[in-house]
């Protein structure tokens, strides 16, 4: 009998993608709420909400790739 690791596993993996895309559009609308409240509160340039949205872009692509470097170190057992 085979013993498969966890790494074979599909619903880790189909798991793994769902938190990916879930990581980069949480960072993304929670950058567009902070600028559009700054906006909002303090004034200034509707500009800044771009400048938000992709602030919170980069900061889920970096997320997720702290994301994969645990998951692709993570030893079989």
């Amino acid at each position: 009998m085979k013993n498969k690791g966890n790494r074979d596993n599909p619903w880790r993996a189909a798991g793994l993608v769902g938190a990916l895309g879930l990581d980069i559009a949480i960072c993304t609308m929670l950058g567009y709420f902070a600028a559009n409240f700054a906006v909002q509160r303090f004034g200034g340039p509707r500009s800044w909400i771009v400048a938000g949205v992709m602030l919170g872009l980069f900061a889920g692509i970096a997320s997720v790739i702290m994301l994969l470097k645990k998951f692709l170190e993570e030893p079989d057992e």
